[in-house]
């Protein structure tokens, strides 16, 4: 099975410094959905792995969080594309959980449900945790500048160096996949 795990806030969507907190609020990034439709009909398993520290702040409930993620589903089945598994962290940063990106729990999680190694899967995401959880697994890291991302370019730590940059989702995508046609 070939596999390629997501970020969500920041690479599917707009990231807000508010939080998403209502499936109104979810706003896909131009192209993100056509990118993900394209790794569906490349035979990719699509998941999602992300922080929702909302939660535990009590800005959303797990029914809003639901919502919103049958909100991001039911845009990406509307341009061809399919969503496979979502893991979330639903503690906050001063938890220390093991699920909580940086830390691999939601990749972990993802690789268990699917009975795939994690080796060379690809992991796109906008901030240092995602890129982070990705190593600890021996995943591929990969930055989109969306979101985050041109930020985190900006103070990448010698420990990434290296990685693969893309200038948004639709561009990873056309990495990951001219890596499949070498194959």
């Amino acid at each position: 099975m070939r596999l390629v795990i997501l970020d969500r806030d920041g690479v599917i969507n707009q990231e807000s410094d508010a939080f998403i907190k209502h499936p109104r609020e979810w706003e896909p990034l131009p192209g993100s959905l056509a990118a993900i439709a394209r790794l569906t009909n490349a035979g990719f398993s699509v998941l999602i792995a992300t922080n929702q520290s909302g939660l535990a702040r009590g800005l959303f409930d797990i029914d809003t969080l639901n919502a919103i993620h049958q909100t991001m589903r039911s845009q990406v089945e509307a341009c061809g594309g399919r969503i496979d598994a979502i893991a979330f962290c639903p503690h906050g940063p001063e938890s220390d959980c093991g699920c909580r990106k940086p830390a691999p729990g939601l990749l972990l999680e993802l690789g268990q449900r699917c009975a795939t190694p994690l080796a060379g899967v690809p992991v796109v995401g906008d901030s240092r945790r995602d890129l982070e959880a990705a190593r600890a697994v021996g995943a591929r890291p990969m930055l989109v500048l969306t979101g985050r991302g041109a930020a985190t370019a900006r103070t990448m730590p010698d420990s990434l160096q290296g990685i693969e940059i893309s200038a948004d989702l639709n561009a990873a995508v056309d990495l990951i996949l001219a890596d499949g046609d070498r194959t």
